[in-house]
């Protein structure tokens, strides 16, 4: 009988062929930061994973949960800067788990919103390697419970339609796949993902589709986390001057009649150009 410790503690187990019976795959999602948002299926699998591969948004706090053995990698994305290849991530999951162990790919927000998730799930099973997805609570959902602001509102907004920021490679954002005319009709909420560097683009895109410029925007840094921090602005101030908003990623931008809702907790207003008007705050029906 082979012994599981020979397996883990051998480099050359890192084979596929050391293994017949690879461990099995989590893909887990770690939630908007707070630890207290995680799943019990997500504690309990880092707390039995033996090696724990994370990305740069996951709070270490949620680390601070895994189990003390594990071992922790770092194969974090950030735009800008040095990041891992999406190739390169699936070549080390591969090799920890076809020599025996067992993998938490731990991922910020959900592995499948936004996450490349689906990438990994691919790459996953063309291998041969049995996958579980754990879900995770995703960025618009948690900057909406924080900051008090409903996604959708019988009077307000009746869909929501989550949009990435950011381009293939980080490069610049295509709206070209989505009719953004059709969702000006007053009852829609737009969540957008890594829009920080990207909202000047976004917000001229929106102008250009016949939305009013005066459409409410709430900008939330670090949702759910200690620093986080909230802006009130509209499409004109994105399109226009969205270096006043001082943004920093991690950030979302919710954009609909919703956004312009009372906050709950401590809120920026921007101030325009030559006023200090305020963006107008709906009442709650």
């Amino acid at each position: 009988m082979t012994n599981h410790l020979e397996i883990l503690d051998n480099p050359a187990s890192a084979g596929r062929e050391a293994n017949p019976y690879p461990a099995r795959v989590q893909l887990v999602g770690a939630g908007p930061g707070d630890p207290e948002l995680l799943t019990l299926k997500a504690v309990r699998a880092l707390q039995t994973a033996d090696v724990i591969l994370y990305d740069e948004l996951v709070n270490r706090c949620v680390l601070d949960l895994a189990n003390p053995r594990a071992r922790q990698i770092h194969v974090g994305k950030r735009g800008g800067g040095p990041s891992w290849k999406q190739r390169d991530i699936h070549e080390l999951i591969l090799a920890h788990a076809f020599g025996g162990r067992g993998i938490v790919r731990l991922k910020g927000g959900d592995p499948f919103v936004f996450g490349r998730g689906g990438e990994e799930l691919a790459a996953l099973r063309e291998a041969g390697l049995e996958v579980e997805v754990i879900p995770g609570i995703t960025a618009a959902v948690a900057a909406a419970a924080s900051t008090q602001i409903p996604l959708t509102h019988r009077q307000l907004s009746r869909t929501v339609t989550f949009l990435s920021g950011a381009g293939p490679g980080h490069g610049l954002p295509e709206f070209t796949h989505i009719d953004l005319e059709a969702l000006n009709d007053g009852l829609h909420t737009v969540a957008v993902y890594m829009a920080v560097k990207t909202s000047h683009a976004l917000g001229t895109t929106l102008i250009g589709a016949g939305w009013d410029p005066e459409t409410p925007v709430l900008a939330i840094e670090n949702a759910t986390r200690h620093q986080e921090r909230r802006v009130r602005a509209s499409i004109r101030d994105l399109a226009e001057r969205p270096e006043a908003l001082a943004l920093k990623s991690p950030a979302i931008l919710l954009i609909g009649r919703v956004a312009g809702l009372p906050v709950h907790g401590q809120l920026d207003v921007i101030e325009t150009a030559n006023t200090k008007r305020p963006t107008r705050e709906l009442a709650y029906a």
